[in-house]
């Protein structure tokens, strides 16, 4: 059995629970109370030391002055989900698409919107791989697994939505 690493860092939405495979990619990034979220295991190793980078980057994306994310990533999941998935990582800084968008991106037909959600809220690495840029097509803040304000916060943080006055 693969060994599991894990930290968790302090962040303006919470601590996140990162964790990553042998080699040092992330595997997962959750926050506090996020619907499907992973949570510590028996026989995963805490270990700082693998997430350098990604506490480095996370804290200048929170500060605003990190659009990109370049991390080693290391997810599995059926081939519709790593195809949507892999639409997301495609969504720019300060952008945002619809559930429908991402559908016609990966040449799914528009009756798989609602596969594209389950694949979307299945999304193992919040805020690295942005589905918080996944809006309604009306334009409403729906479906987000780490929760709608958290959604919110980081759509204002991107320059999305407005900030408070």
């Amino acid at each position: 059995m693969e060994t599991t690493y894990w930290t968790d860092l302090a962040a303006p939405l919470g601590r996140l629970l990162l964790t990553a495979d042998p080699d040092g990619a992330l595997t997962s990034l959750s926050v506090p109370g996020q619907k499907g979220g992973r949570v510590v295991q028996d026989g995963w190793r805490h270990d700082p030391g693998p997430f350098r980078a990604a506490g480095e980057q996370l804290a200048a994306y929170f500060a605003g002055e990190l659009k990109d994310f370049r991390l080693p990533l290391s997810t599995h999941g059926t081939e519709f989900r790593e195809r949507v998935w892999a639409a997301l990582d495609s969504v720019p800084y300060g952008a945002t698409t619809t559930y429908g968008e991402i559908a016609a991106r990966i040449g799914a037909p528009r009756a798989a919107v609602r596969a594209v959600g389950g694949a979307i809220g299945a999304n193992p690495l919040l805020i690295v791989r942005p589905c918080h840029r996944v809006i309604g097509a009306d334009g409403s803040m729906t479906g987000y697994a780490g929760g709608l304000e958290r959604k919110v916060w980081l759509l204002t943080l991107e320059g999305v939505l407005p900030g408070p006055d």
